[in-house]
């Protein structure tokens, strides 16, 4: 975004005084002070994150991307107090004048403290637009080629697991702007629906790539498409193929994820709009053989993630108490009757990636990623 402005809008670039991210512009409209830190700016890769004691852009990355340093905010500690919030910000929204300020944060951190997954080791995963499955980690680690990293955590002391699928709760959506028009209720009927079929829905597999895929396979041109169709098939086995799709995928990714951390995952807090299914949460415990803990509120767990943030930079609670201060609505466990059609058809779902990839190439680009 720097560059397009500096390169594609000159003048624009000339007027602006500082580049900021959404939650550091807001951090600034509050304390009239602009401020980042190393979360913020990590998609920036402007930072050396081997180092996050060092409140410092890295002159050498600064230089090759070919922008003024003197646009980018000074960097603060992640979740450090950034100011007093501005007289006339709290005159207008009815604040104390004594009000401090918290730099803001990206949703994997606020997620992570939301979940009460904030000790190394504990992780988290969403059901939202996208998915992701992280845990707060002591060191800097790159796994390039199943688009897994560490990225600056929760305080300059550590880091969070970063990955991403770009389809999630999207699946199901589409699913109900593509066949009941849009309707809300929609949702609700098509989770009725998905209930009427067995789990494994009758061979069905749905593979959820429809925005391209990033983890643990980096392909952008993937697609999605329900596969072993048969004129059985029922509408309550492909819409719960949607939802076993959804989970396949984050079994995929969670295989990467526990390679990659070098422990099993165990239980999983999960949040999320997709995360109020009870169906939904079932399904990602059996199809991924883990407990899964639904955290209470699942759509509002950034909000409370937030507002730890803000207790942890005014020393009111530890970081070791913020699990037992984030209640788990419902506990998961795998149902094990599911396991052997689960285990069947999941071994099927990388390999359906495997074999299509150079068709997906073929039809919506130019090259085929080798992973």
């Amino acid at each position: 975004h720097m560059l397009h402005l500096e390169r594609d809008q000159p003048q624009i670039a000339a007027a602006a005084r500082w580049y900021l991210e959404p939650v550091d512009y807001l951090t600034m409209r509050f304390t009239g002070r602009a401020a980042a830190t190393h979360a913020s700016m990590s998609a920036a890769w402007l930072t050396d994150n081997r180092r996050l004691d060092r409140l410092e852009y890295d002159s050498r990355l600064v230089r090759r991307a070919g922008l003024d340093v003197a646009k980018l905010p000074p960097l603060l500690a992640t979740g450090a107090l950034a100011g007093q919030v501005l007289p006339e910000v709290a005159a207008d929204l009815g604040l104390s004048p004594g009000a401090q300020v918290v730099t803001g944060t990206p949703d994997l951190h606020s997620a992570a403290l939301g979940t009460g997954a904030a000790r190394e080791g504990e992780p988290h995963m969403t059901i939202s637009t996208t998915s992701w499955i992280s845990l707060p980690f002591a060191r800097k680690k790159t796994d390039p080629l199943h688009s897994i990293a560490t990225v600056p955590g929760l305080n300059s002391h550590g880091y969070l697991v970063a990955d991403n699928h770009e389809a999630a709760g999207l699946c199901l959506r589409w699913l109900r702007e593509s066949f009941h028009a849009g309707e809300p209720a929609a949702f609700g009927r098509l989770l009725e629906l998905a209930a009427e079929a067995a789990p494994g829905s009758g061979g069905v597999i749905f593979t959820p790539w429809i925005a391209g895929e990033r983890s643990p396979v980096d392909d952008r041109n993937a697609r999605g498409g329900w596969h072993n169709l048969s004129a059985t098939a029922s509408n309550a086995d492909l819409v719960r193929a949607v939802l076993e799709g959804v989970a396949y995928n984050s079994r995929w990714l969670n295989v990467a994820v526990e390679r990659f951390a070098g422990r099993r995952l165990e239980p999983i807090r999960i949040f999320g709009g997709g995360a109020v299914s009870d169906l939904w949460c079932q399904i990602h415990a059996d199809v991924m053989d883990r407990t899964i803990e639904r955290v209470a509120e699942p759509l509002h767990a950034n909000l409370r993630g937030a507002a730890l943030f803000a207790a942890l930079a005014l020393g009111a609670v530890r970081r070791d108490e913020v699990r037992d201060l984030v209640p788990v609505d419902r506990a998961f466990e795998p149902d094990r009757s599911t396991r052997q059609a689960y285990d069947r058809l999941y071994a099927e779902f990388p390999r359906l990636y495997k074999a299509q990839r150079k068709m997906f190439a073929r039809l919506n680009g130019t090259r085929s990623r080798e992973t």
